[in-house]
């Protein structure tokens, strides 16, 4: 027997299921592998035909993968919501995001934009609409990553004077290096539920719907919180 569960995953649940895996592990007597990235390319994955226990993606993306007969209906369940957020390095003051005005003196000020991929990524295709919305959208100074936590890893890293990183707040909340100035604010936020589901051909189906239940276990509510989801 595989002695793992499997899954594929948006970045944005990375710092959840990692604050779960000594847990999952003492039920189950199982380790938690697989890998978080782009929800597009997550999803593709899937779509594809490879052979995963559990998926933990946007709702949208779910719902499409149980309608591709993917993933089982009857086991999805919502985490809940992660906000688009604003990041800058470490130690660094903390600017004003209060209005689309405040972001533009900001995003255009910045000598690096780091963001995940504006093609697959959630937050990395909102970003770019919000860029596109504040008359950004030829900004040289984008720098698109895999996800949102290497996007947020490079940052934290690089020699740039005035770097500033837009991504889903848990990717933020889980990089060294960087802080969490806050949520885009009204009308560029966005708030995205994250899903999970059993995958139909899970080699390890119970585990993965224990996993689910440590996920959205009510008395966790304050774990999910700490690690950015509302």
């Amino acid at each position: 027997m595989d002695m793992a569960l499997r899954i594929l995953s948006g970045g944005a649940a990375n710092g959840l299921v990692n604050a779960l895996r000594a847990p999952f592990r003492a039920e189950t007597g199982l380790e938690i592998e697989g890998d978080f990235g782009a929800v597009g390319g997550m999803r593709d994955r899937i779509e594809g035909g490879e052979r995963i226990d559990l998926a933990i993606l946007t709702r949208a993306a779910i719902d499409a993968l149980v309608a591709a007969g993917k993933l089982d209906g009857a086991s999805v369940a919502d985490l809940g919501g992660v906000d688009t957020g604003v990041a800058v390095r470490a130690g660094t003051d903390h600017p004003s995001i209060a209005d689309g005005a405040a972001l533009a003196r900001l995003f255009s000020g910045a000598d690096g934009l780091f963001c995940p991929d504006t093609q697959k990524a959630t937050a990395g295709i909102h970003f770019a609409a919000v860029l596109k919305e504040l008359g950004l959208a030829d900004a040289d100074t984008l720098k698109e990553y895999p996800n949102g936590q290497t996007a947020m890893a490079a940052m934290a890293k690089s020699d740039l004077t005035s770097p500033v990183g837009c991504t889903q707040v848990t990717e933020i909340l889980n990089t060294e290096g960087v802080d969490y100035v806050g949520a885009l604010p009204p009308p560029h936020d966005l708030s995205t539920t994250y899903t999970a589901a059993v995958a139909v051909n899970a080699m390890q189906p119970e585990a993965a719907r224990a996993l689910i239940a440590q996920l959205i276990d009510p008395a966790r509510a304050e774990l999910r919180r700490s690690v950015g989801f509302t």
